[in-house]
């Protein structure tokens, strides 16, 4: 997938943070689903969209959710008339999101690449860039986060490990240290049956 995105800078959305080597990139976009999301702050449809992709994102990556962020990735292709506009969108968005910087001509290149033609548009590629989805925005609409599964699968990802929160009935969800507090009451629960085991040990002796 690096290869897309070869010799060109992706911003790290709310940081001025610069994504551009080869290694990075890779590093960033190995084995993972690719979505190119063409949209405008200023368009409508894209205003009624926005929060449903943003909402969509934050389902499949956000520890809230989900115990292990899903294998994706979300770049922003935008066709907001002004930087200020373009960065007003993105603080309102993920901060995982990427984004290609404004007036970056290679936007143009992307949307003639894969024959964008209006906005919103979500492009779902494979990490080798062959596409699955050519416009996934009705998709994802109608499905939710549920189309990442069939995505995952065409993809064919290396790690299938994909858990919403929702797939548990009876599941609360865990805050950051749970697995530490796991640990500690593993721990606990060790040292109880050592002691048991101690005191039992002394009774029986004479």
């Amino acid at each position: 997938m690096a290869a897309l995105f070869t010799g060109k800078v992706l911003m790290a959305n709310r940081e001025r943070d610069e994504v551009e080597t080869e290694r990075e990139l890779g590093r960033t976009l190995e084995n993972k689903v690719l979505l190119l999301y063409f949209g405008s702050g200023q368009c409508p449809r894209c205003q009624q969209f926005s929060p449903l992709l943003k909402d969509f994102f934050l389902r499949l990556t956000d520890e809230f959710y989900v115990e292990r962020a899903s294998q994706l990735v979300l770049v922003y292709v935008s066709r907001d008339e002004t930087e200020e506009q373009q960065s007003a969108f993105l603080r309102s968005m993920p901060k995982r999101w990427l984004a290609i910087p404004f007036g970056d001509a290679f936007k143009r290149e992307l949307e003639l690449q894969f024959a964008v033609s209006e906005v919103p548009t979500v492009v779902v590629l494979k990490p080798n860039g062959e596409v699955i989805v050519g416009n996934a925005v009705e998709e994802i609409q109608r499905m939710g986060p549920a189309c990442f599964r069939n995505w995952q699968e065409a993809a064919e990802l290396v790690d299938r490990n994909f858990l919403l929160a929702e797939d548990f009935d009876d599941c609360t969800r865990r805050s950051i240290t749970d697995p530490i507090r796991r640990l500690k009451y593993k721990l606990d629960k060790k040292t109880e049956a050592k002691n048991r085991e101690r005191k039992e040990e002394g009774e029986e002796s004479p």
